[in-house]
């Protein structure tokens, strides 16, 4: 059964009524032709005007669609190899981030990225895409792996938020953040992060230093999570929609500020719709960017990334 939101209603409708259509000419063996052709003018044009005018929450929801490809789709989808790499050698090996050598265009790299599950059963599996302090532990080893063996590094961002639990805390969930986000700013390999579906706080920004920083244009990329803002400020989740708003959490809204280098472009629908598609594109984007940064060397490359961070958001002194 396909997921349908409320505001893709319009869209849900027609395509019943096509169905219904083609069921009656199937039945009846009369000509409906010339009805399914305005019925199908019609569904394009609605489809246009819904998903160009979406807003921050519907985009939310769409980062959140059960068929969205999440890290492991695109490592198939993408990648001519991959060998998954495990375990943090400290604690265990964390399912909410996996990562390992692959090669890309012929390009070996090093991918890195959250897996939320697609079933009740993975999903538990995987934690829901929340890593443990084991995860950005483990993702830091393969980090300094790649920097070892000079392969560039390819981290794609889809989660709700590190885990918030007792036990994650106990075992270092800030430091293991911070430490990424230190490391992450000096690696000497290139680094490119894109985010494919939810990009939540410290969770989503401990993948995501990197040298080109890019967001899927159905995705959203924030200190906190609609639900939560509006939990905090207005005591509630009713106020979820204008959260949303409020926090300038969509792929244009960074690019406007200045947050990522640029929007990948899905689909029309989603990037549930055609995901080969969505991964050529995220293929090529990949491939152009390492073709540029693997000509820098590693004193620029260091440089220009720490310069980047250094220039986002104001300070004002008096």
């Amino acid at each position: 059964m396909n997921t349908t939101f409320d505001f893709e209603k319009p869209i849900a409708d027609l395509q019943t009524q096509i169905e219904k259509v083609k069921q009656v000419e199937e039945k009846t063996k009369v000509d409906m032709g010339a009805t399914i052709r305005e019925l199908e003018e019609k569904l394009e044009i609605t489809k246009a005007e819904v998903y160009s005018n979406m807003t921050g929450w519907q985009k939310v929801q769409m980062s959140r669609h059960a068929d969205r490809p999440q890290t492991f789709d695109y490592i198939d989808l993408i990648c001519d190899d991959f060998i998954e790499l495990h375990g943090d050698r400290n604690v265990k090996d964390d399912k909410a981030i996996v990562g390992g050598f692959a090669s890309i265009g012929g390009q070996p790299v090093m991918v890195i990225g959250h897996q939320k599950g697609k079933n009740t059963k993975e999903r538990q599996f995987r934690n829901f895409g929340m890593a443990n302090p084991e995860g950005y532990r483990k993702a830091l080893r393969l980090m300094k792996m790649a920097e070892k063996f000079n392969k560039p590094v390819v981290t794609l961002i889809d989660t709700m938020g590190a885990y918030p639990g007792l036990e994650a805390e106990e075992r270092g969930q800030g430091e293991a953040i911070a430490r990424n986000l230190l490391e992450m700013s000096v690696l000497q390999v290139p680094i490119i992060c894109i985010v494919i579906g939810e990009g939540a706080s410290g969770g989503a920004l401990g993948i995501g230093i990197g040298d080109k920083v890019y967001m899927l244009q159905n995705t959203w990329y924030s200190v906190i999570s609609p639900e939560s803002c509006s939990s905090i400020l207005w005591r509630s989740w009713d106020q979820k929609e204008r959260a949303a708003e409020a926090l300038k959490l969509t792929a244009e809204d960074m690019l406007g500020n200045g947050l990522i280098d640029g929007i990948i472009q899905e689909p029309l629908g989603g990037a549930h719709q055609d995901p080969e598609t969505t991964a050529l594109t995220v293929k090529k984007q990949i491939t152009d960017d390492l073709a540029v940064l693997l000509a820098k060397d590693k004193a620029t490359l260091v440089a220009e990334r720490i310069d980047k961070f250094s220039k986002m958001g104001v300070v004002i002194e008096e």
